[in-house]
């Protein structure tokens, strides 16, 4: 199997946020922020700063601790949910609130970090109007938010570095959903989640 290092995942990330800024050119402003994807939630969005909701469990402790940076560079505040330390928790009840102030509009994009990324998505995925999705390299992350407007990025601590995870939270929280075809599988989702809700 190929091996990416971080270097090109870099030049690649760049390569990617120099095209969505390119398309946004059209519409330049000297102070604008960072471009913002598609499906921003305006109740998120109190004053000029967006909010996005971290959360984490024992085994995400650090890399959650060390992503609070990245996205302060984005110009994002932080909703830090816990966990506050490296004794056990169970992930479950971090992911819910990440994905609770997501869905009642409180934060614009949540994301939750376990051992592996899959249990947190499960959980995240259970709270109506939720789209969770976990990435664990570029194209991941990526298609995660072209064809599935996520608003929940989970991410597994035992399977990426650091490195790997800013890159994968920038290009997550800079690509726009792409809408055409997907928009009716999108719809199709949410009709699955209200038929089965009560």
């Amino acid at each position: 199997m190929n091996s990416v290092d971080d270097e090109q995942i870099h030049k690649i990330v760049q390569r990617v946020l120099q095209q969505v800024m390119g398309q946004q050119a059209q519409t330049p402003s000297p102070t604008a922020p960072s471009p913002a994807p598609a499906g921003a939630e305006p109740a998120a969005q109190k004053g000029t700063r967006k909010v996005v909701a971290l959360g984490a469990d024992h085994g995400g402790f650090e890399l959650k601790e060390s992503l609070k940076s990245t996205l302060s560079e984005l110009g994002l505040d932080v909703n830090d949910v816990g966990t506050f330390s490296k004794a056990a928790v169970d992930y479950p009840d971090y992911a819910r609130e990440v994905a609770k102030l997501v869905s009642n509009g409180k934060a614009w994009r949540g994301i939750m970090i376990d051992g592996a990324g899959i249990g947190s998505c499960i959980v995240a995925n259970k709270v109506p109007g939720i789209r969770a999705g976990m990435a664990y390299d570029y194209s991941s992350a990526v298609n995660s938010r072209e064809h599935n407007d996520t608003n929940v990025l989970t991410l597994g601590a035992g399977l990426i570095g650091i490195n790997l995870a800013r890159q994968i939270v920038k290009v997550w929280l800079t690509t726009e959903y792409g809408g055409g075809r997907h928009q009716a599988r999108i719809e199709k989702i949410t009709a699955v989640e209200k038929q089965f809700l009560k």
